[in-house]
């Protein structure tokens, strides 16, 4: 990859870029400060010096035709934020400009090709996925600040730098201004890497206490997990309840990743928090004993630092995931399942569902039906399947899955729906159930509860206000007590037997059962 001046650029030459061929001479590097705009053929230059100023005049059938806008950014490890925010600025001027106020360019996709970096606008593919190894899907847990997305960035960086995946920084995974302004993960977002035996889809959950929810929404889709832990901090509250959750969903495989461990000069420290760990992971019935412990440095490995706790402790962390992780088995039989986890809309294609595939297969035109929330099932037809802004021609058990849906509206869809092939699949609003309420020591309540007793009911993707109703021979549910109870929804939602669900009331879980029978 090369860069060139302005006054040396034409068609063709942007054209090599973009396809990582380097011209026959090499031409000079451009400034820093200078970006370049293209979409079928050379736009204009711009200076980010002064921003808002265009060299060239901004032709408007550019914006109107829709096509996929490319910002050439300058090389390097990464490229400076402010970069990247000027950037964005100034298309989103742009776009506003040519369409009547509107802002018709939506950035948020950064990638790496070669030395340059392409700031993309949101479409819905670039390419095509093949299917070549077993896909997984894996993610980072654990308290805030102690080090999970800075991990899912070192472990991007280090497949990249092996040709197995695209490298993406903690600016990128932690993309919303939100995110970046107060240091913390909001939403679960997903990465994907290969290794040598494996595709993964990297969910990085927030470890925030005020976005459980959103963690919940990241684990119900994870195959196994990796529990981040500070050597420094020890065991913290969201530790303790991201381990218990991971239990309630159904995750029975975790790896241990020992962070910050160049902080810690007291070894006996050390063997003291991983001795804790070991612990409380056999509280909730893993295998505290036998569980893979990799102690590193996140911030090292992200800086290639090839001593033991840096890129070393990564390699071992990806080995560990290849070989104690094991593949699920697949509902590959059943019919097509998928519970919406976001709805997006994309400018100029349409309304996209994603989510994790619970059950079965998707193609291309299949018909479907959108299930939950609303009385109704909306039904409507499959347009386009993409993982990881790659299209798919079919999709299985497993994927994590964009669906472009036909004629549906972004406001038609939200989080806890279902996008099925299932016949005759029904809603419900009453369900029978096992319950176990927590302890207080479990992070449960610390007095039992009565009849009509209403927490958030946690299902799939799902969150929803509920009513517990306990069975006529029980008073009060105490912590600590196995229940029989029938529990009401405020909306409806596509159940059924054997699946799993949380109680969670004030920023805490009391409780998790299971369905025996929707009414």
């Amino acid at each position: 990859m090369c860069y060139a001046k302005s006054s040396e650029l034409n068609c063709e030459g942007v054209g090599k870029l973009l396809s990582n061929e380097a011209p026959a001479e090499q031409p000079q590097r451009a400034r820093n400060d200078d970006t370049l705009f293209y979409t079928a053929r050379l736009i204009s230059l711009v200076n980010l010096g002064t921003i808002g100023f265009v060299s060239s005049s901004f032709p408007t059938e550019m914006i109107s035709a829709k096509r996929n806008l490319l910002v050439v950014l300058p090389g390097g490890s990464s490229p400076p934020s402010s970069l990247v925010r000027s950037a964005s600025r100034v298309v989103d001027s742009l776009g506003s400009s040519h369409q009547g106020g509107r802002g018709g360019w939506k950035f948020g996709n950064l990638e790496r090709r070669g030395e340059a970096f392409f700031l993309t606008r949101r479409h819905f593919a670039i390419g095509v996925f093949e299917r070549k190894k077993p896909h997984m899907n894996i993610g980072t847990i654990g308290h805030v600040d102690h080090g999970k997305t800075t991990l899912t960035a070192a472990i991007t960086k280090v497949c990249a730098n092996q040709n197995r995946g695209t490298f993406k920084s903690y600016e990128e995974i932690d993309k919303t201004p939100e995110e970046q302004k107060r240091g913390i993960t909001i939403n679960a977002t997903h990465v994907e890497y290969e290794t040598e035996k494996r595709h993964y889809s990297h969910i990085d959950c927030p470890g925030h206490l005020d976005y459980v929810k959103n963690m919940i929404t990241g684990t119900s889709q994870m195959d196994g997990s990796i529990l981040v832990v500070s050597a420094y901090d020890g065991l913290m509250p969201q530790t303790k309840e991201h381990v218990l959750l991971s239990r309630q969903i159904g995750i029975e495989k975790m790896i241990v990743y020992l962070n910050k461990i160049d902080m810690c000069e007291d070894k006996e420290l050390v063997d003291l928090v991983e001795l804790e760990i070991r612990e409380l992971l056999s509280f909730y019935k893993y295998d505290g004993d036998n569980i893979p412990f990799i102690k590193g440095s996140a911030l090292k490995a992200l800086n290639e630092d090839q001593s033991e706790y840096g890129v070393p402790s990564i390699m071992k962390l990806l080995d560990a995931c290849d070989n104690y992780i094991d593949e699920p088995k697949r509902k590959m039989d059943l019919p097509f399942l998928m519970s919406i986890d976001d709805v997006l809309q994309i400018s100029g294609k349409g309304t996209v569902a994603t989510g994790r595939v619970e059950q079965g297969t998707l193609k291309l035109n299949d018909p479907v039906e959108i299930m939950g929330i609303k009385e109704k099932p909306i039904k409507t037809v499959v347009t386009g399947i993409e993982m990881f802004r790659k299209t798919l021609d079919a999709a299985q058990a497993g994927d994590q899955i964009g669906v472009m849906l036909k004629n549906v509206k972004k406001n038609d869809l939200s989080r806890g729906m279902v996008v099925t092939k299932v016949p005759n699949l029904k809603t419900y609003k009453t369900f029978k159930s096992d319950v176990y309420v927590l302890k207080n020591e479990e992070g449960g309540r610390k007095n039992p509860f009565s009849s009509y007793y209403r927490p958030q009911a946690y299902i799939r993707t799902a969150d929803v206000n509920c009513a517990v109703i306990l069975n006529e021979d029980t008073q009060v549910a105490n912590p600590g007590d196995n229940i029989k109870c029938t529990i009401e929804l405020m909306y409806p939602l596509a159940l059924a037997s054997g699946l799993r669900f949380s109680l969670r009331e004030g920023g805490r879980t009391v409780a998790s059962g299971i369905i025996t029978k929707v009414i």
